[in-house]
């Protein structure tokens, strides 16, 4: 369902967790970029290679094309769960370069209520950076992974390479 409007002079706001009892890796954006806040739909950028990545970790090689439903669906059935380190913020635009004036999810509280995770990955550098400033006690308790971003942005990865870095949340 599509809210009216997403941004008011230039506020976001997160979304909701996905997220059940079974999720055992916890993946973190920043927050999500225009598009997405507009479509209500995390990564839903089209250039965005944050599915394509999960496609073919999860081995569902035509995962982007999937309904959003299912794609969320497949993270669970594969035991990952989906949110963002930044609860709300000001930003013009999608850039993680932009983003002002942030408060942070409420992570410790969602790891509480989710006992079975033990892996973070924060996606790209804005998500490590607000995820270090607000929860750094969480470093020692849980094994977290800085990923390079899947946004278009991130120029410097290609697919094949960030697919092999994301990799790493399986071993």
């Amino acid at each position: 369902m599509k809210s009216n409007k997403i941004m008011t002079n230039n506020n976001c706001k997160s979304f909701t967790p996905s997220i059940d009892n079974n999720s055992r890796i916890l993946i973190l954006g920043s927050m999500p970029g225009v598009k997405s806040l507009d479509e209500q739909q995390y990564y839903a950028h089209p250039q965005n290679r944050f599915w394509k990545v999960m496609g073919s970790i999860c081995n569902v090689p035509n995962l982007h094309e999937y309904s959003y439903d299912l794609k969320l669906k497949t993270l669970l059935n594969n035991n990952i769960a989906l949110w963002d380190t930044i609860k709300t913020c000001e930003r013009e635009g999608s850039l993680d370069s932009d983003i002002q004036n942030e408060t942070p999810n409420d992570i410790r509280k969602l790891l509480k209520t989710y006992p079975n995770i033990k892996t973070i990955c924060l996606n790209g550098n804005k998500s490590y950076t607000a995820f270090k400033k607000y929860f750094p006690e969480l470093f020692e308790k849980y094994s977290c992974h800085k990923m390079p971003s899947t946004s278009p942005a991130n120029a410097r990865y290609g697919l094949d390479k960030l697919i092999e870095e994301w990799s790493v949340i399986f071993v």
